[in-house]
């Protein structure tokens, strides 16, 4: 099976890789490992939502850009580091309850840039929020 990962990546390897940070503090939780993807999740709890009682737009683009990033990452030759240069997201639906799942997959994996989408489903499958996020491929300092 072709694969586009450059670097050994699994659930528990994204999952160690993430203790003390942000994406834990939040609940976000690492899925699946594919091919060429990688799926995770966050749950719609005091953690994550806003005054209103719905996932908080910023939690949504955490959520994307750690499932883009570590998709960059491990899709890069071992000795380059992948940074974010920019993301956006469209936010197209609530969601006031239950788990929001994303998937990131590569629209681009080039020398010097890769550009990931990501789109995020609430419990029922519907989309909400699209997401892409465009990394820098640079040559890890020694």
């Amino acid at each position: 099976m072709s694969t586009i990962w450059q670097q050994p990546i699994s659930v528990e390897i994204l999952t160690a890789f993430h203790k003390d940070t942000a994406p834990l503090h939040l609940g976000i939780e690492f899925l699946e490992v594919g091919k060429d993807f990688v799926k995770g999740r966050v749950p719609v709890d005091a953690r994550t939502r806003q005054p209103y009682g719905l996932l908080h737009g910023g939690v949504s683009v955490v959520l994307a850009e750690t499932l883009g990033s570590v998709g960059a990452a491990y899709a890069c030759p071992l000795g380059y580091h992948a940074f974010g240069l920019d993301i956006n997201a469209n936010h197209l639906r609530s969601a006031p309850s239950g788990w929001v799942t994303g998937v990131a997959a590569p629209v681009h994996i080039g020398r010097s840039t890769q550009v990931w989408q990501i789109e995020l489903t609430d419990e029922a499958g519907r989309l909400v929020c699209v997401s892409r996020l465009t990394m820098a491929v640079m040559l890890a300092k020694q």
